[in-house]
């Protein structure tokens, strides 16, 4: 790399940066701004603190590691304090007293991602970490990080290499990086010792994911076990072997996020945990890893498994909410693509053929595009000519595309559940909810006992034999059959009645209760700009929209859903025209890209302004969605497609005017609010970078 990583600008000795976290990075990463490194240390600071509060980086022995990724940051870059006073970073042994902040380009290369993480594995040794609290100077801190991020091969003693027959003992990270799938093969003759796989990720990717490989394969040297690691980071990925993984006695996850390739690991007892206790706790894994080997009863990786996180270890997982509320969101967003591209297709068609090729007047038991797509073709026009075949063709189409939506919804569930022995019970299950009449409701309902069922199945510990058919035979076979038989013969009934008096509720809302219906979808759109609550109301109205009874009323509530979807996006866009001083230069860069997304219905657009800002743009945000949630109902815009904003606009039966009327009102609203919220307690990007560098 032409810039060094760290330079003695970039450290301070026994100084006091302050008395908690946020100033500690906010002085680092001054420095890092004042080097050159940065052209915005806000944009650092945000994502670092962004990364703190979803999970503290404090380490075992007084370090932490606060890190982040920044399009401001220019070069990889470590910034590192030795405090005369510590300060408390989230480790559970007490605070920090050495504290590096690691700063990577948003784009950086596998070389960038391979320095940082050898500065992780380094701080997992007791040596390195006293000898940078010994450090006399700034210039001794930086040749020791440097040596140790960048170190020298050098050829081993020919002794040395006889004494070392096995691979788990070759690569000790105390003199070299642990590689990221090693061979682990014992000596000649020698009895087979018992084998360890590990598998460690973390969301970044930088720190933690090494961090716990490294601090496991000292514990796996140790315990004298053979031992290879998959780090599933930044800096690329090396898989196992099929050798590797033939041979292997038990599996470590230390992840807090999904295992790539899980199913590879079918049948091999397993342990599971965060990717913390693999840096905590790594002589207690390899423990239970080495017990798990030979116990029968040992829980066992499934193809159709998914992690399992309850223990109470810190950063070990998260609770039964949680998991139910990934699981829902799994299945919505394998969802949308379905309903983007149906609902597109559906509303092309009316484009084209007009909206009676949506109607039955052709043959009561299917819509006039679909007899038009069947029984007609390009040699055989119908009487409409070609526009009507074309356009009865994109609508059959969509309508196909949509009438699987119930189906994904419930199959994702059950696969984020239970992995993929979940997908054919979870299908059936969403199959079945539209069979019966449960739609929606129905359909999370059954993904969720499809997926729960298949999960149970999984558990039960069966002969070494039958382990492989498990995830292929046994699951799918009896979690579908008994889901099936719960979805037919005790929930039908109770699934139809809720289905039907939730769309006998929408129906017959008019009025009062309608705006007041607006409102709330407003509030719930722009609430968490794409998360459970967005997505809810979301999912909840293309429902309704691929009811095959579906009318007026279904129609008014996507419209609102849409129309509010689009608010915050646009509004932001629309502040950072009209003030921009209050935005930093970030986030000025994001209006202009919110533009474009909010007009094309992603909420999304909105969230790096929301991250960075909660209390003074989320607020606002939702008095704007509110405002054009209510204004659209109120004004009765009909919209027939799921998705596309603005683009769609032909599928609003000739209310498109005033589909944009409740936009515009909602968005002046929402950019005056945050702009109010941003001037009662102004947060200067200028005031922002100075804070930063003192």
């Amino acid at each position: 790399m032409s810039e060094p990583i760290i330079t003695s600008s970039l450290v301070l000795l026994d100084a006091d940066a302050g008395d908690d976290a946020e100033a500690v990075i906010r002085r680092l990463a001054g420095l890092v701004g004042d080097d050159g490194r940065s052209s915005d240390p806000a944009d650092l600071i945000d994502g670092a603190l962004a990364r703190e509060s979803s999970s503290p980086t404090g380490l075992p022995g007084g370090i932490a590691i606060p890190h982040a990724r920044a399009e401001s940051v220019s070069v990889a870059t470590l910034a590192m304090a030795r405090l005369s006073k510590p300060v408390d970073f989230g480790a559970a042994d007490g605070p920090a007293d050495i504290v590096f902040l690691i700063a990577a380009p948003a784009g950086a290369g596998s070389e960038h991602m391979k320095v940082l993480s050898a500065l992780a594995r380094a701080l997992v040794r007791p040596e390195f970490v006293q000898s940078l609290r010994d450090a006399p100077d700034s210039d001794s801190v930086v040749d020791l990080v440097t040596e140790a991020v960048t170190p020298a091969a050098k050829p081993e003693p020919a002794a040395a290499q006889a004494a070392q027959s096995s691979p788990a003992t070759q690569s000790s990270p105390a003199s070299q990086s642990v590689p990221a799938a090693q061979a682990s093969t014992a000596t000649v003759g020698a009895p087979r010792r018992t084998s360890i796989l590990a598998v460690t990720a973390c969301p970044t990717g930088i720190a933690h994911t090494y961090m716990a490989a490294d601090a496991l394969k000292l514990a796996a040297d140790r315990a004298d076990v053979d031992f290879a690691v998959e780090t599933q980071g930044s800096s690329g990925t090396t898989p196992f072997t099929a050798q590797q993984l033939a041979d292997a006695d038990a599996v470590i996850f230390a992840t807090d996020v999904g295992v790539k390739g899980r199913d590879r690991f079918a049948g091999k007892p397993l342990v599971e945990s965060g990717v913390k206790r693999g840096i905590n706790e790594p002589d207690t894994m390899i423990a239970d890893a080495v017990a798990a080997s030979t116990d029968p009863h040992a829980r066992t990786v499934s193809a159709g498994e998914s992690a399992d996180r309850t223990d109470e270890t810190e950063g070990a997982g998260i609770g039964i909410g949680g998991r139910l509320k990934q699981s829902l969101l799994t299945g919505v967003s394998y969802m949308i693509p379905f309903v983007a591209a149906g609902g597109l297709l559906m509303a092309l068609g009316f484009l084209i053929a007009g909206y009676e090729i949506g109607s039955s007047t052709l043959s009561p038991d299917m819509s006039d595009g679909a007899y038009v797509a069947l029984n007609n073709s390009l040699w055989n026009l119908p009487a409409g000519g070609l526009g009507q075949y074309i356009g009865g063709v994109s609508f059959a189409i969509g309508s196909t595309a949509m009438s699987l939506m119930v189906a994904v919804l419930a199959g994702y569930i059950a696969y984020a559940i239970a992995d993929r022995p979940g997908i054919a019970p979870g299908f059936t299950a969403g199959v079945i909810a539209v069979t019966v009449g449960g739609g929606f409701i129905g359909g999370i309902v059954g993904g969720l006992i499809a997926g729960v069922i298949a999960l149970w199945i999984s558990r039960i510990p069966l002969p070494q034999w039958a382990r492989g058919l498990q995830p292929v035979v046994i699951i799918p076979l009896i979690a579908t059959l008994l889901t099936g038989a719960i979805m037919f013969m005790l929930l039908s009934r109770p699934l139809s009645w809720v289905n039907t008096e939730l769309e006998d509720a929408l129906n017959s809302m008019s009025g009062t209760s309608k705006v007041v219906l607006g409102v709330i979808i407003g509030l719930m759109m722009c609430f968490d700009l794409g998360g459970p609550v967005n997505k809810a109301a979301y999912a909840v109205g293309v429902a309704g929209l691929g009811a095959a009874g579906a009318g007026i009323a279904q129609w008014e509530f996507m419209a609102a859903v849409m129309a509010a979807g689009m608010v915050p996006p646009l509004a932001l866009a629309l502040a950072t025209v009209v003030r921009p001083g209050l935005f930093t230069e970030p986030e000025r860069e994001n209006g202009k890209a919110a533009w474009l997304l909010g007009a094309s219905f992603i909420s999304e657009g909105a969230i790096p302004f929301a991250a960075a800002d909660p209390l003074r743009v989320i607020p606002p945000m939702m008095l704007g969605g509110a405002v054009t949630g209510g204004l659209s109902m109120a004004l009765g815009v009909q919209l027939r497609a799921p998705h596309g904003g603005v683009f769609v606009m032909f599928a609003m039966n000739g209310t498109w005017w005033k589909f944009l009327i409740a936009i515009v009102v909602g968005m002046v609203v929402a950019m005056i609010g945050v702009i109010a919220a941003k001037q009662l307690t102004t947060r200067e990007p200028e005031k922002t970078l100075e804070a930063a560098s003192s």
